[in-house]
């Protein structure tokens, strides 16, 4: 008897309860491995997870963006609103009216071009 054959015949032998529970688990680990192989060769559901991921960043950007543009406006629209409208005019060197009168000249010259192209 060589070494190997004493270890072996010293071992004691698996029951065939013990067998069917080491073919058993060896089965499930045989199943996760292969079904971890088939998600890695599905590319296109691999590609449309990548899309989904793609588009969930994208909004969560959008958003930000979004909430910091609001927060400008309504910084700048508190800057306006504390201007004084008085001083608006005042410092304007053309009057209200004569603004209003051109507009309603320029109106007026279109309506008649147009007119007299019919």
């Amino acid at each position: 008897m060589s070494v190997d054959d004493k270890s072996q015949a010293s071992a004691p032998k698996p029951t065939a309860a013990e067998l069917r529970a080491e073919i058993q688990q060896t089965r499930a680990e045989l199943g996760e491995t292969v079904q971890a192989l088939a998600a890695k060769a599905d590319v296109k559901a691999r590609a449309k997870d990548q899309v989904e991921q793609t588009k969930q960043r994208v909004r969560a950007q959008a958003l930000e963006a979004t909430d910091r543009v609001r927060a400008k406006v309504r910084s700048a629209a508190d800057r306006v609103s504390e201007t004084d409208v008085n001083e608006v005019r005042a410092a304007s060197p053309v009057p209200l009216q004569l603004v209003v009168a051109g507009v309603v000249a320029i109106v007026g010259v279109i309506l008649i071009v147009r007119g007299r192209r019919r």
